[in-house]
């Protein structure tokens, strides 16, 4: 079964005092696109976090996003006592004021705060991993209910091609008449003598370059084989857009040859509704 592209995941765990939480958002990409969105203390694991993403979610752009929030008393932020005596010093030689109003002003200063550097505890970090799994859960199960509506959309095309095919098939002796009785009229409008066997081999040479026979075949072949392909267990959307690259060379190559205003008006809808499977197939993964 195909997935998509685009998908949304999000996923929390609260500890005694902090909760993780875990977002993760996709969109379509030729490859594996990952940004990543953390606090600073925790970018020496973010290397690790993004090999496990891109191993679950194999292409994409994808925001992956990580939240610590304090639910405790503790906190790492302090002030910065030595910067902030050395603002309010430097502000009295310059300004009058009390201690109050020259402190607000002095904890605006830069560095007036400082925040310690905490090593990552371990048992935060397996919280962390499993927030990411299960952000990557839901992910990949938006991604599969998405995938099928594009699967239906897909059989649906697929079987609209099939029967303008079966369209094509049905009118092409008409056409192959057509051509032929168009020719002899040209040649009789010239009035000129002809050799009749001659004739013959001639026309014969010249509706051959207009046989669609091959075309007719391969085009179902290839038809066949999307839908086969598009319900394999695995999701190969490189391989459809190859498919329907095939499919859409073979849709050119009758318009091309068809030389039969009613078979290239078949051609053109069918060249529309490949169009829309080709744009679809951009969200497949």
């Amino acid at each position: 079964m195909i997935q998509s592209m685009t998908g949304f995941g999000k996923h929390v765990i609260q500890l005694p005092n902090k909760k993780i939480t875990v977002e993760i958002k996709s969109l379509n990409s030729k490859s594996i696109d990952l940004n990543a969105r953390m606090p600073s203390n925790y970018r020496e694991k973010e290397l690790e976090l993004r090999k496990i993403i891109a191993n679950s979610l194999v292409r994409g752009k994808v925001d992956f996003s990580l939240y610590v929030e304090l639910t405790g008393d503790e906190t790492t932020s302090q002030v910065n006592e030595v910067a902030v005596k050395q603002y309010m010093g430097q502000l009295k030689n310059i300004a009058t004021g009390d201690d109050l109003r020259l402190l607000e002003m002095a904890l605006r200063f830069p560095d007036a705060m400082k925040t310690a550097k905490e090593d990552i505890d371990e048992e935060e970090y397996i919280a962390i991993k499993k927030a990411l799994e299960g952000a990557l859960v839901e992910i990949n199960n938006f991604r599969s209910e998405e995938g099928g509506v594009l699967e239906k959309d897909f059989l649906d095309r697929i079987a609209i091609l099939q029967q303008l095919l079966k369209d094509v098939v049905a009118i092409d002796p008409e056409r192959q008449a057509t051509i032929r009785e168009r020719l002899e009229k040209a040649v009789q409008d010239l009035k000129t003598d002809l050799d009749e066997n001659r004739f013959e081999q001639e026309l014969i040479y010249y509706l051959e370059k207009y046989d669609i026979t091959e075309e007719k075949v391969r085009l179902a072949n290839h038809l066949d084989y999307f839908g086969k392909t598009l319900r394999s267990s695995d999701s190969n959307g490189k391989k459809l857009g190859f498919i329907s690259q095939e499919i859409g060379r073979e849709i050119n190559t009758i318009g091309s040859k068809a030389n039969y205003a009613p078979m290239q008006q078949l051609v053109v809808q069918m060249k529309d509704e490949l169009e829309k499977i080709k744009e679809q197939m951009l969200n497949v993964l």
